[in-house]
C-alpha cells in the first residue's frame, strides 16, 4: 500500500477529521482576524479624535471597515496565512505577515487617494499597521508564551509511531506519570490491522505516511518513534514528514541499545545523524565470528584509529587468548586500550619501521591480524604522495611479509571503496595494497580484504567537519551539490567486517552493504536542521567546487568484477584477478626508484600504473558457484 493511503474505515475516518480540523482551526483563524483587525481601525479612530469622534467620521467609519476587513482577509489568505500550523513559525511567516500587511496598505491608501475620502488618512495607515501587528501577535501567541505555559504545567503532546510493544510501553508511561510533563494523543502504524483501534487508551490515527494529518488533528507538539527495530529509512522518512510541518522528532535506541529490551521514556533521546545513515540492523553469525578470535592471539594495527579500536572493542568480548593493539600514535593508542574490557598489550610501533615491527610478530606470535594502519585523508595525500605509499604500500607490504613469516593463519586487510578504479593518490595506495595482500598469500592461508564506504563520526570524516561548521555559525562547506557518498556507522561496519572475516577462505575481496548512497548536500542540510538551525537562514551551504582526487560517486566493485554471494545478505565476496608475484615484486621496485627523486608527479604516475594493472590469476572457489540463500540479498551495482 502506499504512503499516506489508509486502508478501510480508517482512511475514510482519518480524512474526514482532516477537512473537519482545518476548517475549524481556519475558520476560528479568521473570526479572530475580523475581531482584532476591526478593532485596531476602531481604536486609532477614537485615538485621533481624543475620543470624541464626530458623526461624519463615524458614517464613514462605517462605510469604511468593511471594505478594510475585505482587503485585510483577501490579503491574508493571498499570503498564505490561512492553513498554516503555527506553534513552530518562524522568520519565514512573518514575512509573511509583514507582506500581508503591506498589501493591505497599499490597496487602501490607493484607494484613498482615488476614492471618496470619508476616513482621515491617518486612520487607513496607522489602523492598517496595528491590525497587522495584531495579526501576527495571533501567530506567534503559542512561541511567545510557550515557556510560560510549560511552567504552569501544559503537558508536551507526543504523536507515537510504532503501535508494538515499544510503543505501547512509552505510551503507557506516560499515562501513569502525567507529572513528567509528557502526553501521548495519538499514534501512527503502518499495521493496517490496527487501524481504527486505540492503545492504552490513545488512538491510531493513521499509517506512517499520514503523519502530517494526524499532527494536525492531535496538535502534537513532538513525534516520538518508537520502533527500535526501524532502519535508517524508517528514521528519514519520519524525520522528513516531521520537518515538513516543523515538529521535532525524538526515537528510542535500537533493540541492541534497550536496557533489558523494555522501552521507557529514561531511554527517549534526539535523533542524530547516526540514526538517519546508519542503524542498520545487522544480524551477525556470532558463532562464527568467536571461532576464529576465541583463546586465539589477534594483533590489529591501527588500532589507536576510528576502525582499529572499534575492531578492538568487538574482538575483545570474544575472548581472545591475547590481544595486541598496535599503533604508532602513543594518544590514541592509549585511548584504544582503555575504552575495551579485559587485557590488551600495547605496541607503539609503525609498520613503516620493520625491524620494531618484526620484533612484536616475534614476541606475540599473532594468529589473526586485522590490519586497519593507513593513511586516509585524499586532499593531504595528495600533496603527499610519497607518505601515502610509505604506510599503504610498504606498511602493508611489511605487515604482509611478517605474517607469511610467523605464521599467522588469518590476515584481514581493511581497504575502501576509494580502491575501486581509484583517482586519487591515497585510493592507488590502497588498491595497492589489495594487490600485495592477495598476490603475498601463502596457499594454505585465509588471507582477505574487506571494503566498504564512508564510516560515520570517524576522524577527519565530512561528519565531524560539519558539525565544527555549524556550531562556527557556518558556512558549512560542500564540494558539488551532484557528491554522493555510502555511509555506515563504525559499529556497523565492523560487525560485518569480522562476519566476513569468518567467512574468508583465502583470496576474497569482501564488499559490504553500504545501502543506498547519499548526497552531500542533503547530509548537510539535515544536519543543519538536526541542530535546531534553518538552512540559508541561520547557517549557510557554500559550494566550494571539487577538490583533487574527488569522485562524484565512489563504486564498491569494478565492474568487471562478478560478485558472488555469501551466506550474509549484507556481503557479497568478489575474487578480482590478482598480480603474480613477479609483476608485483618488479612494480614494487620501479615505485621504490621513483620514491628515490622526490617528485611527486613520477611517484604518481608509477603508483597509478601499478595500481591500475589488472592480473590474470583467477581463483573463484567452486564452492562460492552453488546457490546461496541470501535472505532477500540487495541489488548489487
Amino acid at each position: 500500500m502506499s504512503d499516506g493511503v489508509t486502508a478501510g474505515r480508517g482512511g475514510y475516518g482519518l480524512r474526514f477529521a482532516r477537512t473537519a480540523a482545518r476548517l475549524r482551526s481556519n475558520g476560528v483563524l479568521l473570526a479572530l482576524d475580523l475581531v482584532v483587525a476591526g478593532g485596531a481601525y476602531a481604536v486609532v479612530l477614537l485615538l485621533r479624535f481624543d475620543g470624541a469622534v464626530a458623526a461624519p467620521y463615524w458614517s464613514g467609519f462605517l462605510g469604511f471597515l468593511p471594505a478594510a476587513l475585505s482587503t485585510v482577509m483577501a490579503s491574508n489568505w493571498v499570503w498564505g496565512l490561512y492553513g498554516q500550523m503555527w506553534r513552530h513559525a518562524s522568520v519565514v511567516e512573518a514575512r509573511r505577515i509583514l507582506g500581508a500587511g503591506a498589501s493591505t496598505l497599499l490597496v487602501l491608501t490607493v484607494a484613498f487617494l482615488t476614492g471618496r475620502r470619508g476616513m482621515p488618512i491617518s486612520v487607513v495607515v496607522l489602523g492598517t499597521v496595528c491590525a497587522t501587528l495584531f495579526v501576527g501577535l495571533l501567530r506567534f501567541q503559542s512561541r511567545l508564551f510557550a515557556f510560560r505555559r510549560r511552567s504552569l504545567g501544559d503537558p508536551t503532546l507526543v504523536l507515537v509511531v510504532g503501535a508494538g510493544e515499544s510503543g505501547a510501553s512509552v505510551i503507557r508511561e506516560m499515562t501513569r506519570n502525567p507529572g513528567r510533563g509528557f502526553k501521548p494523543v495519538g499514534i501512527v502504524d503502518d499495521d493496517p490491522r490496527k487501524q481504527g483501534l486505540a492503545v492504552v487508551g490513545v488512538p491510531v490515527l493513521g499509517m506512517i505516511g499520514d503523519l502530517q494529518e494526524a499532527i494536525t488533528i492531535s496538535g502534537a507538539d513532538t513525534v516520538l518513534l518508537a520502533i527500535p527495530s526501524g532502519d535508517s529509512r524508517l528514521v528519514r522518512r519520519v524525520a522528513t514528514l516531521a520537518d515538513e510541518v516543523g515538529r521535532t522528532v525524538k526515537t528510542l535506541p535500537s533493540l541492541a541499545e534497550l536496557v533489558g529490551g523494555e522501552a521507557t521514556m529514561r531511554d527517549v533521546r534526539d535523533i542524530s545523524i547516526d540514526d538517519l545513515l546508519g542503524r542498520q540492523q545487522v544480524e551477525v553469525d556470532m558463532v562464527a565470528v568467536r571461532s576464529i578470535v576465541e583463546d586465539r592471539r589477534v594483533l590489529i594495527t591501527g588500532a589507536g584509529g576510528s576502525i582499529g579500536s572499534e575492531i578492538a572493542r568487538q574482538v575483545a568480548a570474544l575472548g581472545p587468548e591475547r590481544l595486541v593493539l598496535l599503533d604508532n600514535d602513543e594518544t590514541h593508542l592509549y585511548d584504544a586500550a582503555h575504552s575495551i574490557d579485559g587485557e590488551c598489550t600495547q605496541a607503539l610501533v609503525d609498520v613503516r619501521d620493520v625491524e620494531p615491527l618484526r620484533r612484536i610478530f616475534d614476541r606475540h606470535k599473532p594468529e589473526v591480524v586485522f590490519h586497519a594502519a593507513a593513511h586516509k585523508h585524499v586532499p593531504i595525500l595528495e600533496d603527499h604522495p610519497d607518505e601515502a605509499v610509505r604506510t599503504n604500500c610498504w606498511g602493508t607490504d611489511h605487515v604482509v611479509d611478517a605474517c607469511n613469516d610467523h605464521g599467522v593463519q588469518r590476515l584481514v586487510y581493511i581497504s575502501t571503496d576509494k580502491a575501486v578504479r581509484p583517482t586519487s593518490a591515497m585510493g592507488a595506495s590502497k588498491r595497492l595494497g589489495e594487490h600485495i595482500v592477495l598476490s603475498s598469500r601463502p596457499g594454505d592461508r585465509q588471507y582477505c580484504v574487506v571494503r566498504f564506504g564512508n564510516v560515520l563520526g570517524s576522524r577527519g570524516s565530512v561528519i565531524p567537519t560539519f558539525m565544527r561548521q555549524i556550531a562556527r555559525g557556518g558556512p558549512v562547506t560542500v564540494t558539488d551539490p551532484r557528491m554522493t557518498r555510502f555511509f555506515m556507522s563504525i559499529p556497523e561496519a565492523m560487525q560485518l567486517v569480522l562476519q566476513a572475516a569468518a567467512f574468508a577462505d583465502g583470496g576474497e575481496v569482501f564488499m559490504l552493504d553500504m545501502g543506498e548512497p547519499v548526497r552531500i548536500v542533503d547530509l548537510a542540510e539535515r544536519m543543519i536542521r538536526l541542530s535546531g538551525r534553518e538552512v540559508g537562514i541561520d547557517v549557510e551551504v557554500e559550494l566550494i567546487g571539487t577538490r583533487p582526487g574527488e569522485k562524484l560517486h565512489e563504486e564498491l566493485r569494478d565492474p568487471e568484477d562478478e560478485p558472488f554471494p555469501t551466506p550474509h545478505p549484507s556481503i557479497i565476496a568478489l575474487y578480482p584477478p590478482t598480480l603474480s608475484r613477479d609483476v608485483l615484486t618488479l612494480g614494487l621496485a620501479q615505485l621504490n626508484d621513483s620514491m628515490q627523486h622526490s617528485d611527486h608527479s613520477v611517484i604518481r604516475a608509477t603508483l597509478f600504473d601499478l595500481a591500475s594493472r589488472r592480473g590474470n590469476e583467477v581463483r573463484v572457489p567452486d564452492l562460492v558457484r552453488l546457490p546461496v540463500p541470501t535472505n532477500g540479498s540487495p541489488s548489487w551495482s
